[in-house]
């Protein structure tokens, strides 16, 4: 049989103990008689209204909850007449079940459907039988839940924001650069270009800052000329300083663009690890027989 008298609050320790279980914020706290669909009959238990969540405990010294149910998706809460003296019942409709409960007197009954209300609906509801100061309580709950909401959001934006940064800065690490690249100075693509002809006259590098690239290449027209472009990371996006800039959404474009405006005269200067810059690819070959013979 239910306590005539409203329950001391839990002691302080208690308390401690379960706010080491969540740190949702406690709104209100009492006896229910509770009923769930996998229930036979009702389950007498000290419950915690936490956030938008009811913590069901088997006492109120209990420093860990049996049960629980999150009221966030709360379709309705449905008042039902009951033949019982001095007593609350309603039904919480949720979307996969419907929860009974049942409270020790009306008054109490009163003040568990105004604090679920205001949570869930985010309004204080106006057809609630409570004191004043009751209500005044009702509107404390609804600011700090309010603030708890955004403060939530906040936190989940941030994260969210961190998780795609972190992804996208492990996809660049991930990603690939195109095979002609050289993390090599202006001088250094110059020489690679001159003595090696037959591997390619295109090479990508570092720019003179960590925000750009530079592109160096080796024209055969009447005579061997060196050129460079400058290429400014933009964002996302990579642009060709020229007269008129283009812009492309990766380096690979951007070689690729080199390759199409010169009909395949530009090709990417690509040498296999095993063969000697400086070196013909059968000048290198000839070479390393040649090393390899005399050290057999």
């Amino acid at each position: 049989m239910m306590a005539k008298k409203p329950p001391k609050p839990a002691p302080r320790r208690i308390f401690q103990e379960r706010l080491k279980i969540t740190a949702l914020p406690l709104y209100f706290e009492g006896f229910l008689l509770v009923k769930r669909s996998e229930y036979q009959e009702y389950k007498h238990y000290w419950t915690e209204l936490r956030g938008t969540t009811l913590f069901f405990y088997s006492d109120k010294k209990s420093p860990s909850y049996v049960d629980k149910l999150d009221l966030i998706d709360l379709t309705c809460l449905m008042g039902q007449n009951s033949t019982e003296k001095n007593c609350a019942k309603f039904t919480l409709v949720l979307p996969k079940e419907e929860v009974q409960l049942k409270t020790e007197n009306t008054e109490s009954g009163e003040e568990w459907r105004g604090f679920i209300l205001t949570v869930t609906e985010l309004s204080v509801p106006l057809h609630v039988s409570l004191l004043p100061g009751q209500v005044i309580r009702l509107h404390e709950v609804l600011e700090r839940e309010k603030k708890r909401r955004i403060e939530t959001e906040r936190t989940l934006s941030s994260a969210m924001e961190k998780e795609k940064e972190s992804t996208e800065d492990y996809a660049d690490v991930l990603s690939p650069m195109p095979a002609c690249f050289y993390t090599v100075s202006r001088k250094e693509a110059t020489e690679m270009l001159e003595k090696n002809p037959s591997l390619g006259n295109m090479i990508l590098r570092p720019g003179s800052d960590s925000k750009s690239y530079s592109i160096t290449i080796r024209q055969e027209t009447d005579m061997p000329r060196i050129k460079h472009y400058k290429v400014m990371s933009v964002g996302k996006n990579y642009t060709i300083e020229l007269e008129t800039p283009v812009t492309l959404p990766n380096l690979f474009s951007v070689i690729d663009y080199f390759m199409k405006e010169t009909r395949g005269n530009l090709q990417p200067f690509i040498y296999s690890t095993d063969v000697t810059l400086g070196e013909t690819t059968t000048e290198g070959r000839r070479a390393r027989q040649e090393k390899n013979l005399h050290t057999a």
